[in-house]
């Protein structure tokens, strides 16, 4: 099964970005040679540049502690479980915490370090990184793995409070609609939205069908029209009936 999601406003679409990023720098960093670990430093560059749009650093306080205060209203309530309510708001409050805690805006002791600048200056110049452009950053590179993996996570480490906090965030906004069965007719399925708000759609299709979805909406509709992929992989319309999961999410 292949998971697609769809972000109905900006806000979304700019944490399940910096989401994707932090996957791509997971894996990275974990790896031990060292053109690896340049693309992990050149993800932190790009996760700044993303971060640094809009404020999130307080947007998610807000929304973290709107989740908090939305919780509570269910202690009293005998079909939740209790243990499992107070975990979740255990972990809301430890990362609000790590998260109020941070000092300074986000990536600022980046932005600080005029050695990382300079080679994040570099980066955006397609093979500007070369061994003769940055002699210095060269040299870093044929340190020790464990060397360079430590460093990278020690720059890290100030941003990491704000990723929790997008996986919290978005976790709990996953989990907050349920799936529903349809069918997309000829390839086609259309949905009235009667104006409720959703935050996010997320599509389950099953991978043999080799059917993409092409997914637009707004707060009235959402349209999902499915194609498929020739020898030359260009999307071309899929005429047949698609069997996929919806599920609609909204906190």
């Amino acid at each position: 099964m292949i998971v697609y999601e769809y972000p109905f406003n900006e806000r979304i679409r700019t944490l399940l970005r910096l989401e994707d990023l932090y996957e791509k720098f997971k894996f990275f960093v974990d790896q031990e040679h060292p053109m690896q670990h340049h693309v992990a430093l050149a993800t932190i560059f790009d996760m700044l540049e993303v971060a640094g749009r809009a404020d999130l650093k307080s947007d998610l306080l807000q929304e973290l502690e709107r989740q908090r205060q939305s919780l509570l209203g269910y202690r009293s309530n005998p079909n939740v479980a209790a243990v499992t309510l107070d975990a979740v708001l255990d972990e809301l409050d430890s990362v609000s915490g790590a998260l109020v805690s941070s000092q300074g805006k986000t990536g600022q002791n980046i932005r600080d370090n005029e050695w990382l600048m300079s080679i994040r200056g570099r980066t955006i110049i397609p093979g500007g990184a070369c061994e003769f452009d940055l002699p210095s950053y060269y040299a870093w590179q044929q340190r020790g793995a464990d060397q360079r993996h430590a460093d990278i996570m020690a720059w890290f480490a100030p941003l990491a409070p704000l990723f929790d906090a997008l996986a919290l965030v978005l976790r709990l906004l996953r989990d907050s609609g349920g799936p529903v069965k349809v069918v997309a007719n000829a390839g086609s399925y259309q949905q009235m939205l009667q104006g409720k708000v959703y935050q996010m759609l997320r599509l389950t299709v099953d991978a043999t069908n080799c059917a993409i979805p092409e997914i637009s909406a707004n707060k009235y509709m959402l349209w999902v029209r499915f194609t498929t992929q020739g020898g030359d992989l260009k999307p071309k319309p899929l005429e047949d009936d698609v069997a996929f999961d919806l599920t609609l999410c909204n906190f």
